[in-house]
């Protein structure tokens, strides 16, 4: 406990010295007493003596008064208090087989507006960053409180090349371990705002990219969950231009075994499209796991209070007992 004005705590000294004073009238009353020579007849006018009654109202007004006195040093108690604060990482699959229209238009717009609803529902002080992946992944904004550039990188994505789901769930988690929040590096302790990954993908890994279950255990170890939404149907298909410049027509399913199973190990949760229920289980998840940081508050109010209550129990058990205040 510290105090705004500490050197107002020496009146605690008016206490003691009180009590010490109301002692001290205490034993002149009794010599007082014993003066009065006819002992039996004394008895008879004291018919019961108000023994411990009449220590009740004196130490209650000691006590109101070393309330409210201690009130006036302004104490404050160090609370821990949830920062309003947490990082979140949207990483978006601009893979070539997001142009598949089975999600209409297709399914990379359709990811950008899942995302831009979920930037809807998050706090203005809430990181948000924006990690790009296809045949390699890239930070394309660093976890940022200017959620405006993140709508505008969203604009501009386009689908191209394979799909590297691995490397953009390490690419995630070395966020999380370096904690690059608000472009600057802190060191990673207890009570640090958290970091969760928001992967919407279709989920089907390249060769030569790193093995998903790998970055996801990474990311386990990190603290980093990991929510997936898969995109598309059985089938959704693209058209490419073969080696011969012949049109092909690929089948490009999802594969959620994948993104399910990346959710799993990290603690998150899978989901099969961009419904709002998906977004709403991150932005909860979010919610339930706030670092913590100790603030000052001032506790003032809670002694003042309590003196006058005890203050106004004083009284009123001096004038219902003997007729007097204390």
């Amino acid at each position: 406990m510290s105090f705004l004005s500490p050197e107002l705590l020496w009146t605690l000294l008016l206490v003691p010295a009180l009590a010490l004073g109301y002692l001290a009238l205490q034993r002149r009353r009794t010599r007082y007493a014993i003066r009065f020579t006819n002992v039996d007849l004394l008895a008879n006018v004291v018919a019961e003596s108000p023994r411990w009654r009449r220590w009740v109202p004196p130490v209650l007004f000691l006590a109101a008064l070393g309330a409210l006195l201690f009130a006036t040093a302004r104490p404050q108690l160090v609370a821990k208090v949830p920062r309003n604060q947490a990082s979140v990482v949207l990483a978006m699959d601009v893979s070539n087989s997001m142009r598949a229209t089975d999600v209409a238009p297709t399914r990379l717009e359709a990811a950008e507006k899942a995302a831009g609803s979920f930037l809807e529902q998050v706090p203005e002080e809430f990181q948000v960053g924006l990690i790009t992946f296809s045949s390699e992944a890239q930070v394309s904004v660093p976890p940022t409180e200017d959620h405006a550039l993140v709508r505008q990188a969203l604009a501009g994505l386009e689908a191209d090349g394979g799909t590297a789901i691995g490397d953009a769930v390490a690419l995630a988690t070395e966020l999380r371990e370096e904690q690059l929040i608000g472009n600057r590096q802190e060191e990673r302790e207890d009570g640090k705002p958290p970091l969760v990954v928001l992967l919407l993908s279709d989920g089907a890994p390249s060769e030569d990219t790193l093995d998903p279950d790998e970055a996801a255990n990474r990311a386990k170890a990190a603290g980093v969950p990991v929510y997936t939404i898969a995109l598309g149907t059985d089938e959704g298909t693209i058209e490419v231009t073969n080696e011969f410049g012949i049109p092909e027509t690929i089948e490009v399913p999802p594969d959620r075994e994948t993104l399910g199973r990346i959710a799993r190990i990290t603690g998150g949760a899978t989901f099969s499209a961009p419904t709002p229920q998906a977004l709403e289980a991150v932005y909860e998840r979010l919610g339930t796991s706030i670092g913590y940081e100790e603030e000052k508050r001032e506790v003032t109010a809670w002694f003042a209070a309590g003196g006058l209550v005890l203050l106004v129990l004083a009284g009123s058990l001096s004038a219902l007992w003997f007729n007097r205040l204390p």
